[in-house]
């Protein structure tokens, strides 16, 4: 297993921020927190998990966010009986510090499109209906990634505008344009106690390159998971467990200057 300061060179200095309660964290969670299954609803969190995240939010004041693709209702399933400050939907809705809810629902504007995708789609591809977006995951079928590409493309098309496909990791989602896990991040850092912290963020797809690059622009941490030469972050860390062993080792005792 690889040392996490080899892994991570500046680890050192992230903890001395950490321990200063100086950042803003913000936490991918299929991908990143998780590995990823083969189905969406197979994934599942484990009890030392929950509490090493419990453990970090009360160390770092409360600044803790899940920052998610999934809904804020599959989110919470996941990781009760914690209830974290966290966005769904790559913004589409997000829970504020206090549990105040956000949330832009564009789901009657799919009725048509979940029956051409039902239609279009095979046995083997997997829908994901979000209400506000849907998700075509091929990742058990890897021979239909062009067909859900262009179902997906097809599928957008017939919204007349306002809609894009993102590709992710063996999945194609269509979703509103003009909203991203960047706006969440965005909106968290205006409000305690995330306000006046640099933002940290994990993420390990596509749809986080946006955050990344908010978080670049801010002069914070932004950390790719998974070998990639295609992302905006500035640093990375291998998988999953090396995430776990990164965040278990923020709650490690005070790193001393």
């Amino acid at each position: 297993m690889m040392d996490l300061r080899e892994e991570f060179p500046g680890f050192d200095a992230f903890k001395i921020a950490f321990d200063s309660q100086s950042l803003a964290l913000f936490l991918d969670v299929d991908g990143t927190l998780l590995h990823i299954a083969a189905r969406p609803d197979a994934v599942r969190v484990t009890p030392p998990l929950r509490e090493m995240l419990r453990q970090l939010q009360a160390r770092n004041a409360g600044a803790l966010a899940l920052i998610s693709g999934r809904r804020l209702t599959d989110i919470d399933q996941l990781f009760a009986p914690l209830r974290l400050p966290a966005a769904g939907l790559h913004g589409l809705e997000r829970r504020d510090s206090n549990g105040i809810i956000h949330a832009l629902d564009r789901s009657a504007d799919l009725g048509e499109v979940r029956r051409f995708v039902s239609e279009q789609s095979y046995s083997d591809v997997l829908v994901e209906d979000k209400g506000s977006a849907l998700v075509l995951h091929y990742r058990e079928a890897p021979a239909r990634e062009q067909h859900c590409r262009e179902v997906a493309l097809a599928a957008a098309h017939r919204m007349h505008g306002g809609w894009q496909v993102v590709p992710g990791k063996m999945s194609f989602e269509i979703r509103v344009t003009g909203v991203g896990k960047q706006d969440a991040i965005e909106n968290f850092l205006a409000e305690p106690p995330f306000l006046g912290r640099r933002a940290v963020f994990l993420g390990d797809d596509e749809t986080d390159e946006e955050g990344f690059d908010l978080v670049n622009h801010l002069g914070g941490w932004s950390i790719h998971i998974g070998n990639s030469d295609r992302t905006s972050a500035r640093y990375s860390l291998r998988d999953p467990g090396s995430v776990l062993r990164f965040l278990d080792t923020l709650l490690e005792p005070v790193l001393h200057r």
